[in-house]
């Protein structure tokens, strides 16, 4: 895609090798059990380092067991039958601040938006008052309390000011574009979708984050293990990392790799299908941890005023160690070198 890119690829791949050269020779792969959602795009990412022999150059086996939803996947975790899992970072700030030892490793901070038809008179939150305004999940959602907390920035209370219809995110989408709802945020699949369909974005999740003071998005999903797997198997963790790093890297360089995962997009067209990859690719991490922590606790402040112990328990302050470190980038380029020589 890009120069740069292109160095970072060829960084990552070396931090793969280096970091099964530092495991004993002639061992065996580790095996990594990872949950995965079906419809979500970590099967996209995990073609992507299959159809490169990412995982075995990373000395790894992954064996993968296929879920029908989020929540299928973080009862898997808590029940010992996956090591790892995409799994939501409020649900992981939530569980550590009842007792619970989680850690999370950012894997996206694609999100979604209210949407409106292109013709429609609505071109800002402020134009909700007296609305239908549909809503995918509960209303304890977390896209919709950050546009809650966002609006009230504002001085717009949306609970009190639009007529609120809560849903699943097929309903809402089907809703909005049925007319039964004159506004609808949704995930962010559904409203790529919708551009490809004749509507407009009036307020997206990343000018909410901006509104609250964030510097950059939040990746509100990630790669999520416990503690306890992690002080037994870091080396592994930090090879899938790196691993993971890098089929991210021949995304953003590679148009024709996309060709080959579209079978698994369910995009009807191409619009829809180019919509897809690129919100994906926004999506994808690429600051430090200490960054997208330090935005993370300002996010977990707004929504634990909103939400309340309800949505993010006991404490209104993000723990400080839910947040993974793998190895040191500067231990990783000193054992390239080593490795090269």
């Amino acid at each position: 895609m890009n120069r740069v890119v292109s160095m970072t690829f060829a960084f990552r791949t070396l931090v793969v090798l280096c970091l099964v050269a530092g495991a004993a020779p002639a061992r065996a792969a580790d095996t990594l059990r990872i949950g995965l959602q079906t419809t979500g795009t970590f099967a996209w990412q995990l073609d992507v380092i299959r159809r490169h022999g990412l995982a075995e150059a990373a000395g790894l086996d992954l064996k993968i067991s296929e879920f029908a939803s989020p929540d299928a996947g973080k009862l898997a975790l808590n029940s010992g039958t996956v090591d790892l899992a995409v799994v939501d970072w409020l649900w992981v700030a939530r569980a550590r601040a009842l007792g619970a030892k989680w850690l999370f490793y950012p894997y996206s901070s694609a999100a979604g938006a209210v949407m409106v038809k292109d013709d429609s008179p609505v071109h800002g939150i402020e134009d909700l008052r007296g609305r239908v305004l549909g809503v995918a999940g509960g209303p304890l959602d977390k896209s919709w309390l950050i546009v809650q907390a966002a609006a009230i920035r504002q001085g717009i209370d949306l609970k009190q000011a639009a007529r609120l219809a809560y849903g699943a995110p097929p309903l809402i989408f089907q809703k909005l574009q049925q007319g039964e709802a004159e506004a609808s945020l949704n995930f962010w699949n559904f409203c790529a979708s919708l551009e490809t369909r004749g509507y407009r974005r009036i307020f997206d999740m990343r000018d909410a984050e901006a509104a609250l003071g964030l510097h950059q998005p939040v990746a509100l999903i990630g790669y999520v293990f416990s503690e306890q797997f992690a002080a037994t198997h870091k080396s592994a963790i930090d090879r899938f990392i790196a691993a993971a790093q890098q089929a991210n890297d021949i995304m953003l360089r590679s148009d024709e790799e996309w060709d080959a995962l579209r079978p698994l997009m369910n995009a009807d067209d191409d619009r829809t299908f180019k919509a897809y990859r690129d919100r994906t690719r926004e999506g994808m991490p690429q600051r430090p941890i200490a960054a997208e922590e330090a935005d993370a606790r300002t996010l977990f402040r707004a929504l634990a005023s909103i939400g309340g112990a309800d949505l993010v328990g006991p404490s209104r302050e993000l723990d400080r160690g839910l947040y993974y470190q793998p190895a040191p980038r500067a231990e990783m380029e000193r054992c390239c070198r080593e490795y090269i020589r």
